[in-house]
């Protein structure tokens, strides 16, 4: 019975759908209608290729950096190395930047195929079809909202992370879909070889396929070369389209929340300006500017790398976050909140874990490349702890709670 009802589903599935007559095609739009042989299973399967493997990478680096960003009570991140973070969101933002020519390349190469006709062959065809809508309105989406979020440009209402977040799930969701779908015609087109000889279609001196494959790979590769020197040093003088530039900026990096942006300038130049050591402590304190600053000083060169994919590594100087728990008779165990003067904002606060808190090189900074910081990097105190994004290393610093 079991048998029976899925060969009838299955032929079900490949049965034709009735065609439409004649008189309602697409005027010019019919067989022929586009010439050019780069419009071929073989270029698309390519492509293909390569913009799985690209999504792939910046999808699995995406999640990663989300799961940084709001971890779950399962996830664990290291303080080691100290510049993990810096790489996996840079190859985050350089594939996803580097996808974008290669989308385009993509949907123009099968762009024949939506004027195909019947639009739709049989009821797997349809499936097929449909499941092509979350792929490439997914895939849109992604790269238009990672893009706009690198230029700190956000003309949507929605939170961009969340969006972003699932919006991740159901274009992979699609893909691998896609990939199932299109598995056969993908081994089919890699393994045919072209006629020797055989000419390509259209005017004459038109693009080759190889000429046209390698202008896909170039324009993939200009853009990554022109940004990624945001986090790879050597390649800076390169970065020509970089939205950040990372030894720009005050004290020579650059500033993503102002403090006049956080409205904190008056607070931070409070003469009477405290942190307040307390939570689940024995022996919770308050300590002064002054008093904090006359402390054992410690110097730890860490990056400072932002989602945006922009880094740069100073030399911070500041008190070890371990010695103010160890003054309170904090627990070796406990993790710790550290909150901001910053009154409002998603970021205004941020949890360390008990490895990250109790680390070495986890200080609350007071100075940064042997100057005292900049109002609009923390001044007069802020978290600069190992292998953590940018926006977790909260700055103008008032309060250390031990949970």
């Amino acid at each position: 019975m079991v048998r029976r009802t899925a060969r009838a589903l299955s032929a079900l599935l490949r049965r034709p759908l009735p065609a439409p007559p004649d008189s309602v095609r697409l005027g010019p739009l019919r067989d022929g209608a586009f010439t050019s042989r780069l419009h071929d299973e073989r270029n698309a399967a390519l492509l293909g290729i390569a913009l799985g493997v690209s999504f792939t990478v910046c999808f699995v680096t995406g999640v990663l950096s989300h799961a940084i960003q709001h971890p779950p009570s399962w996830f664990a991140w290291p303080t080691r190395p100290v510049s993990l973070y810096r790489v996996t969101q840079g190859l985050h933002v350089a594939t996803g930047l580097a996808s974008i020519p290669l989308l385009f390349a993509k949907l123009w190469t099968v762009f024949p195929k939506l004027w195909s006709w019947p639009p739709v062959a049989n009821i797997s065809h349809a499936l097929e079809r449909l499941s092509l809508l979350a792929l490439v309105g997914g895939a849109t989406f992604m790269l238009f909202t990672g893009l706009a979020n690198i230029a700190l440009w956000y003309p949507f209402a929605f939170f961009f992370p969340s969006a972003h977040y699932m919006g991740a799930f159901i274009t992979i969701g699609a893909l691998l879909i896609h990939i199932g779908t299109k598995a056969t015609v993908t081994r089919r087109a890699l393994s045919r070889q072209l006629e020797a000889g055989q000419p390509y279609l259209g005017a004459p001196g038109a693009l080759t396929r190889r000429g046209f494959l390698w202008s896909v790979v170039a324009a993939s590769g200009a853009v990554t070369l022109t940004t990624v020197g945001q986090t790879v040093g050597p390649l800076r003088r390169l970065a020509l389209l970089a939205p950040r530039l990372p030894d720009r900026g005050v004290q020579g990096f650059p500033v993503n929340r102002s403090a006049a942006a956080a409205g904190v300038i008056d607070r931070a130049h409070d003469p009477g300006y405290t942190i307040t050591v307390a939570g689940g402590v024995p022996r919770p304190f308050v300590v002064g500017i002054d008093e904090l600053r006359a402390m054992p000083m410690y110097e730890a060169q860490l990056p400072i790398a932002c989602v945006e994919g922009w880094s740069a590594s100073p030399r911070w100087t500041g008190v070890r976050l371990r010695d103010l728990l160890d003054r309170a008779g904090a627990q070796a165990t406990a993790a710790v909140r550290i909150e901001s003067l910053q009154q409002t904002g998603r970021y205004r606060s941020s949890v360390l874990t008990s490895d990250q808190a109790r680390d070495h090189l986890t200080l609350l900074a007071v100075a940064v490349d042997g100057e005292p910081l900049h109002l609009d990097h923390g001044f007069p105190c802020r978290l600069i702890a190992a292998n953590r994004p940018g926006v977790m290393q909260t700055k103008w610093v008032t309060k250390v709670v031990v949970l």
